[in-house]
């Protein structure tokens, strides 16, 4: 029967594979702690793909965290505009000025230091400790979840923080094994994007095919358990578009908070009252509708930060942005 890799041998297959098939990335190249961090950042919950273009732009126009912090919060979701998930944006924004100490930047040295940042989770904290300190911390994302989960056919929710805390604790002894952690780290988490796909895993060509547990029963998609989602409410909302003589459009920046806070949208109306008045060779049916915000501001849409709803319906009806 084939058995588990275990120790050394786990750590060098890994390490091996990583060192021949690891996508180039720019933060790869050249691992310094700000593009480290704003790449970590980016890649949370959204693709590699999705995230380059901006990676770059964003530090072309933020090279330093220095400017980073010395920049409106505007100017920060601007350049995020697109990408979603705005509390990373806001979150990158007040960590830097944080970090920021008499114009310089004093960067956490350890995972438990990098974890007080403000965006910056478990899983974060580790991924940047081990590449840029080589300290042996394992992460677990969503890819190294569901690496081990087939690998050791663990039946745990990864959604769960417990579940995924167990998993870094049974790691530690792996990583700590490794001639370079943060390698170690992102070979694990490159094996789930590149080879242990949700859907479709190409076992073929996986170099822990050999002691993979749940390939050797042939259930590797069962792995890791799927948890029944509960169904998405649908709200309805109807938005106005309305341009002034100088090219400008009414739009109202969201300050309440959310996933939206500091964007600016255009204004939600509610059906409001209405009447019927008839004339002698027709019917006339009326309503009215009610702003449901006052503070509103006639704006070019291509200078602010733009909701990714409010730019889908400005260019479907035809304003270049």
């Amino acid at each position: 029967m084939q058995k588990n890799h275990k120790g050394k041998e786990l750590v060098a297959v890994l390490e091996t594979w990583y060192a021949e098939k690891k996508r180039s990335m720019p933060w790869r190249l050249n691992p310094t702690p700000y593009g480290c961090w704003l790449s970590e950042i980016m890649m949370q919950q959204t693709t590699y793909a999705a995230v380059l273009p901006y990676y770059e732009r964003f530090l072309a126009r933020f090279p330093s965290v220095e400017s980073l912090a010395a920049a409106d919060e505007a100017e920060v979701l601007k350049q995020w505009e697109g990408l979603g998930y705005y509390a990373r944006a806001r979150n990158l924004h007040k960590a830097a000025r944080s970090l920021v100490v008499d114009g310089k930047a004093a960067w956490p040295k350890s995972a438990a230091e990098w974890a007080k940042v403000p965006g910056v989770g478990p899983y974060t904290a580790a991924a940047l400790a081990s590449v840029l300190k080589g300290e042996p911390v394992p992460v677990v994302d969503g890819n190294v979840a569901r690496v081990f989960a087939r690998y050791w056919m663990i039946s745990e929710d990864f959604k769960k923080l417990p579940a995924r805390a167990r998993l870094a604790e049974r790691l530690t002894p792996e990583i700590e094994q490794a001639a370079v952690p943060g390698n170690f780290n992102q070979a694990m988490m490159e094996l789930g994007a590149l080879v242990c796909t949700p859907t479709s895993p190409d076992c073929g060509v996986c170099p822990l095919r050999s002691g993979c547990a749940a390939r050797r029963k042939g259930v590797q998609t069962d792995y890791p358990i799927k948890v029944a989602k509960g169904s998405v409410p649908t709200r309805r909302a109807t938005q106005v578009i309305i341009p002034d003589e100088k090219g400008r459009i009414l739009l109202v920046q969201n300050r309440e908070g959310g996933l939206l806070k500091g964007l600016w949208e255009l204004p939600t109306v509610e059906p409001s009252i209405g009447l019927t008045q008839v004339f002698s060779h027709f019917k006339l049916e009326l309503s009215t509708v009610k702003v449901l915000r006052k503070d509103a501001e006639f704006k070019v849409p291509g200078s602010v930060p733009l909701a990714t709803t409010t730019r889908k319906v400005l260019e479907a009806a035809g304003f270049e942005l």
